[in-house]
């Protein structure tokens, strides 16, 4: 009993953190929208802040939120008139208490039922069983269960909150199975029509054991083990029959998988159901209910033609219902998801059976699938690893809905389920899927890959970002990408980073924090993160490198500062301020104008290796696209000089550090009128842009110091190339600016940005400004 009484909440989602439920008694009733705990100290219902004396970090909040109102009044009503025993329940009267870690759920349990107005409480703590497919001996041969391109990840899926398939449910239609099986028992499913074919059992039988074989350490284990499942047949009735009894026993967002398919107009071609009528009209009233339907597209004949193309079907009459084209006024769409088969190998192609056209929302395996059996001699104990057809590929996909289910419902349990159109969308969603073969010339869809639903559409870790630019989401953007306002430098440390440059600070967006360096201290740089993701991110690293001045900051280019460790950023996109990084004044570069690079990571979003920018694809994509690493390219400079004389603002062009490629560099000034401006080129890239004709009339040789002086316009953007620059060159540029002199008591800002087919692949920004 000691151990019991210590039982502890934990912090997480709705999966793996205890809670308790109070009900009051029937009579009580709470405005869920006001300060409940505020009501309950008002109404005598109890002692709301002698409980949270007692017990520190409570919160207090509805359990029933998705049906309330005129509606739940309506479903209560329609439960008395169909079941007249039924005595309604006051929904309002139950709520979760949530607690801090640190408090004994037991001992507020019992606290609160010694209060009148209590009339139980009780300790709500799921714990689906993990699935743990290394005790499962055919699980090796399982290779649809891998991570894509081979299969749909649902290893994966299995490590993610719901995504096992708990608390999610199935309905299958078909005409046979071995309930019973060693692999299938323990799920106690129920036929709740029609009756069982014995010749069609090894079919159902395989069907489950791809979809929800129980984790044992027997057999398989299936994509989602964890769900519950029943069954309806359509043997002894008819499929619309089933299909409307199915309906009956099911709820919104819950899953009706079809395991049919006809002949077409009477030929030896098999294809959907729902290109008959009646079976249409049921499924479509499936789909209106929120009901998710899978559908097989049909086996074809095997023969000639062996298989159909949904676009050029035509019913009877001359309809092509199933050809998807805007354009087709005839196409009805049922709202299920259309399935095809195709190649257990990577890459995939569609089998010479399968179905084709635009009407097909999804593939998977369809042939070497290994699940159960279901023969004579071996009802309730056998395997195969042959299983195939647009059968299995349906089950495939059936069980990645379920996944896909049961974690949108563990993280955001108040957002509800998934409906039918959105769970289409998601695994029909060629960005977040496996393309077929390139060498497939049919339309069959996207095989779902678990992996990218769970990151990019449920959210469940973290998304970690650093900006750009102020305005920068974390999105791939065509903005700035050298004047990130969250690398900064610092003289002196400070006492509270997050409160002084944080989101609730005036300085959140901020580009003025400090871009100078001063060698005769150490220095101190912060950086900045946001996290738009799902999850907290925790642990993550920032690392800052400086590089000389350049518009091309090649890796190669990068000197190490240092990295400093954000233990929690949370999901909330809101800014969170790092601990300084210290940079000793001995490591300090010489006066001049650098660069600084920050990569961020943690382990549910890793940062990019520098290693990788020396891959160009990787380079050019992780500029704009990978919201992990940012450049501060920003420097002060006094200006009060005249042209010729100035200390020039001095910066590199590089190559590519794999191979030659041709860019061009622009020029881009915001200069009061009467600036003289020039930029200070070597010979050889003088002597570049004369090989293509593209040199300035204007330009100023000195031999001596190989180099050449173009005046350049400053009212204008100039642009300088195409031109081949070397791999791994590093041409140094000079450009010399002079303010007039009633002018120079102010701010302004020229910029060199180098552009590779029409990209801008790097920037130097400088502002010039009165020296202080």
């Amino acid at each position: 009993m000691g151990n019991q009484s210590k039982l502890q909440g934990r912090p997480g989602g709705q999966y793996d953190r205890a809670r308790v439920v109070v009900r009051f008694h029937e009579n009580t009733r709470l405005d869920p929208t006001g300060d409940l705990g505020e009501q309950i100290d008002r109404s005598n219902l109890g002692s709301w802040k002698k409980l949270l004396g007692q017990f520190p970090g409570l919160t207090i909040s509805p359990v029933f939120t998705l049906i309330k109102g005129n509606e739940l009044e309506e479903l209560i009503q329609r439960a008395v008139q169909m079941d007249r025993t039924y005595k309604p329940a006051n929904f309002g009267a139950f709520y979760y208490i949530d607690a801090p870690a640190n408090i004994d759920l037991v001992a507020l349990a019992r606290t609160l039922l010694r209060w009148p107005s209590v009339q139980t409480a009780y300790i709500d703590h799921a714990a689906p069983a993990p699935v743990n497919p290394s005790d499962d001996p055919e699980r090796v041969n399982q290779g649809y269960l891998d991570p894509a391109p081979d299969g749909i990840d649902a290893e994966y899926a299995w490590g993610q909150p719901g995504g096992d398939g708990v608390g999610q449910r199935l309905v299958d239609l078909e005409s046979g199975w071995t309930l019973d099986h060693e692999d299938l028992a323990a799920h106690g499913a129920t036929l709740l029509h029609g009756f069982i074919d014995d010749t069609m059992r090894r079919h159902g039988t395989s069907v489950l054991g791809i979809i929800c074989a129980v984790d044992n350490t027997v057999g398989c284990v299936g994509i989602v083990p964890e769900i519950s499942v029943d069954v309806v047949s359509h043997y002894g009735s008819t499929r619309p029959n089933a299909i409307f009894a199915a309906i009956a026993h099911q709820s919104f967002g819950e899953v009706l998988l079809l395991e049919a398919q006809v002949y077409l107009n009477g030929t030896p071609v098999r294809g959907p159901i729902e290109a008959y009528d009646a079976d249409y009209e049921a499924i479509r009233l499936a789909t209106a209910l929120g009901i998710i339907v899978i559908e097989t597209g049909g086996n074809g004949t095997g023969g000639s033609p062996p298989a159909l193309n949904m676009d050029t079907y035509t019913t009877l009459s001359g309809q092509a219902i199933l050809n998807r084209d805007e354009a087709n006024p005839e196409f009805r769409d049922s709202g299920a998801i259309m399935v095809t088969a195709a190649s257990a190998a990577a890459p995939h192609t569609r089998l010479p059976f399968a179905p084709h056209g635009k009407r097909i929302d999804c593939y998977a395996w369809g042939e070497s699938i290994t699940t159960l059996n279901s023969i004579p001699g071996s009802l309730t104990s056998g395997y195969t690893t042959g299983y195939g057809g647009t059968s299995g590929a349906a089950a495939i996909i059936a069980g990645a809905a379920l996944a896909v289910q049961g974690g949108a419902v563990a993280q955001s349990p108040a957002s509800g389920r998934l409906s039918p159109r959105q769970m289409r969308d998601i695994l029909s969603d060629t960005a977040r899927g496996t393309l077929p073969s390139p060498a497939e010339t049919t339309r069959i869809g996207a095989m779902p890959n678990l992996r990218k639903i769970f990151d990019e559409v449920l959210g469940v870790t973290p998304d970690i970002y650093i900006r750009d630019f102020v305005g920068d989401t974390g999105d791939p953007h065509g903005g700035a990408i050298s004047a990130s306002p969250d690398v900064f430098i610092r003289a002196s440390a400070s006492a509270d980073p997050q409160a002084e440059f944080g989101s609730s600070s005036t300085l959140a967006d901020s580009l003025d924090l400090g871009s100078t360096a001063n060698p005769s201290h150490d220095n101190f740089i912060y950086v900045r993160v946001k996290n738009r993701g799902g999850a907290a991110a925790t642990a993550v690293t920032a690392t800052v490198f400086w590089s000389p001045v350049a518009t091309l900051v090649t890796p190669d280019l990068w000197t190490l500062v240092g990295s400093t460790t954000l233990p929690s950023v949370p999901a909330t996109d809101l800014l969170t301020v790092s601990p300084a990084i210290v940079w000793p004044a001995a490591a300090i570069p010489a006066p001049n104008h650098y660069c600084f690079v920050a990569l961020i990571g943690s382990a549910g979003d890793p940062a990019p290796a520098p290693a990788d920018f020396l891959v160009w694809d990787n380079f050019t994509t992780f500029i704009r696209a990978n919201n992990n690493v940012t450049w501060r390219n920003f420097n002060v400079v006094p200006y009060e000089v005249e042209l010729i004389d100035a200390p020039a603002l001095e910066f590199l062009a590089p190559g590519a550090p794999d191979q030659g490629r041709e860019m061009a560099l622009e020029i881009v000034g915001r200069l009061p009128p009467g600036t003289a401006l020039a930029l200070e080129v070597p010979l050889v890239f003088l002597q570049m842009l004369r090989e293509r004709q593209l040199a300035p009339g204007n330009a100023v040789i000195d031999q001596d110091r190989r180099v050449a002086l173009i005046a350049l316009n400053p009212n204008m953007p100039i642009r300088l190339g195409n031109v081949l620059f070397p791999a791994k060159s590093r041409m140094a540029f000079r450009l010399l600016v002079r303010i007039p002199e009633e002018n120079r008591g102010q701010t302004f800002q020229i910029f060199v940005r180098q552009v590779w087919q029409q990209q801008e692949v790097g920037r130097v920004t400088w502002q010039l400004q009165p020296k202080s």
